[in-house]
């Protein structure tokens, strides 16, 4: 019986395997198109993205002398492994390409190829990627193929923008209205010196007077309420119940139908400049792909009479909240409460008097309409009205248009809208949850818009990947892009 097993346990002995550790073999067959798995999401990715405009673009932006570049097409290639998978150091980027199989299959990189430092992406982005808008070339090709593959409606579009916070110390910061000594442009860093240009660029009258695009941390002339010293374009956010914070901000733009990002921007947090992008993304999309929306849902943000009436001229449904801050009365008699009387172009007030309107134009677009003193000082409904001297009521000049607007709440497609425009909040919670965009990690204006359209396109090649995964029809391709 013990002959037994000592028998048994000589011949596990003999059955177990073991590797030879010698590594005297001089060639070696290997195939990275062999050890990468065939779902994999860098195949389904590989085969929806198509790079090979890339060289004919960007050859104007590359001397035809001197030692050969980095490929261009490597290093957009490494920039979309880093977004899709959240690699959001450079650094760490290159560590994991050059030891992730399935990222060097991607980057098309050989088993022996050499990965490119670190260091050669910021070169490349604050110069030739950023002259060439080689970034929104790649963002818009993708968008073009989900166009082409039908993932794209073009009826119904929504918007929104997601607070993105600034990679800054807050405690480095200074009040608005304080005078400060910047650094030279050679020891500025370089969102000082887009902070400055900026500044140079509105002084000089480049750009609008009001806060549309200018960078300046201004709005009206109203000084900020505090300028961070490391990145002056972040706007400094306080709001009640939250530590105040700087920020930027992210505005994505996307179809209904399937959730795709046609448009992204990158822009300092501020209300104007959501509204300013709104224009300047829808317009956008109709010259770069031919897609007018029949109708556009956003929050109350979107609700600026301005960019309502800019809407129904572009034969857009709006289907957002109207932006009336009429009902902040105290408690007393709101707009509402007061009939307008189209014909005699006055309003008539809860007892009866009329309030007409002087001529005078406010901001430009306000219409204030007066009660006369005499009839305001007998009139016992005055405490319920107001405490100034006699009631004033303001009509905007789009007013018609917020009217037709408001009617539209009730309407179901009004409703319908609204459940579809929860699809650009899941954008959102996927570009901070899924590809860890809830901190910048560039500073300045330009940082920021990188890092937006860049996370999008990543957001997009998942998407396409997912509901596709099949290389689109080339011919559709070209033609939309």
């Amino acid at each position: 019986m013990i002959l037994f097993l000592v028998q048994g346990q000589r011949r596990g002995l003999a059955m177990m395997g073991r590797r030879r550790d010698s590594q005297g073999q001089l060639f070696y067959e290997f195939h990275l198109d062999d050890v990468v798995p065939a779902d994999h999401l860098v195949r389904r990715i590989d085969s929806v993205l198509d790079l090979s405009w890339v060289y004919e673009e960007l050859k104007p932006y590359y001397s035809h002398t001197g030692r050969p570049s980095v490929d261009p097409e490597l290093m957009i290639r490494m920039l979309i492994v880093g977004y899709v998978f959240a690699l959001r150091s450079e650094r760490r980027l290159c560590a994991e390409v050059q030891v992730n199989l399935a990222y060097r299959w991607f980057c098309r990189l050989d088993i022996e190829d050499q990965v490119p430092n670190h260091s050669v992406f910021c070169r490349a982005r604050h110069e030739r990627f950023r002259e060439s808008a080689a970034l929104r070339r790649v963002f818009e090709r993708v968008v073009a193929t989900c166009i082409a593959t039908g993932l794209v409606g073009g009826e119904a579009f929504s918007i929104d923008a997601s607070l993105i916070k600034a990679d800054v110390d807050k405690k480095k910061r200074v009040p608005g209205d304080t005078p400060i000594d910047w650094p030279t442009s050679e020891e500025a860093s370089r969102a000082v010196r887009e902070y400055l240009a900026a500044l140079d660029a509105a002084r000089s009258g480049e750009t609008g007077a009001d806060d549309g695009g200018n960078g300046t941390g201004q709005s009206g002339g109203k000084p900020e309420k505090a300028i961070s010293l490391s990145d002056p374009q972040s706007a400094w956010i306080a709001r009640k119940g939250e530590n105040p914070f700087f920020a930027y901000d992210a505005n994505y733009l996307i179809d209904n139908t399937f959730g795709i990002i046609v448009d992204a921007e990158g822009t300092r947090a501020n209300r104007s400049e959501e509204i300013a992008i709104a224009e300047t993304m829808v317009e956008r999309v109709g010259h770069r792909f031919g897609l007018t929306p029949k109708r556009l849902a956003g929050d109350t943000v979107y609700g600026a009479a301005k960019l309502l009436k800019w809407l129904w001229d572009k034969g857009i449904t709006p289907h957002v909240p109207v932006w009336d801050r009429s009902k902040q009365t105290g408690g007393r008699f709101t707009k509402e409460d007061f009939v307008f009387d189209r014909e005699r172009n006055v309003y008539i007030c809860p007892a009866g008097a009329e309030l007409t309107h002087s001529g005078i134009i406010d901001q430009e677009r306000i219409l204030p309409y007066r009660a006369s003193k005499n009839d305001c000082s007998v009139c016992s409904l005055k405490p319920r009205c107001t405490i100034a001297t006699t009631r004033k009521v303001c009509r905007d000049l789009d007013e018609d248009v917020r009217d037709y607007v408001r009617a539209l709440a009730n309407t179901e497609a009004f409703q319908r809208s609204r459940r579809e425009r929860k699809k650009v909040e899941v954008r959102f919670a996927h570009m901070k949850g899924i590809h860890k965009l809830n901190r910048l990690r560039l500073r300045g204006l330009n940082g920021a818009k990188d890092e937006v359209l860049l996370t999008a396109t990543a957001q997009n090649l998942r998407r396409l990947a997912k509901l596709l995964g099949r290389a689109p029809p080339t011919g559709l391709v070209s033609s939309v892009a």
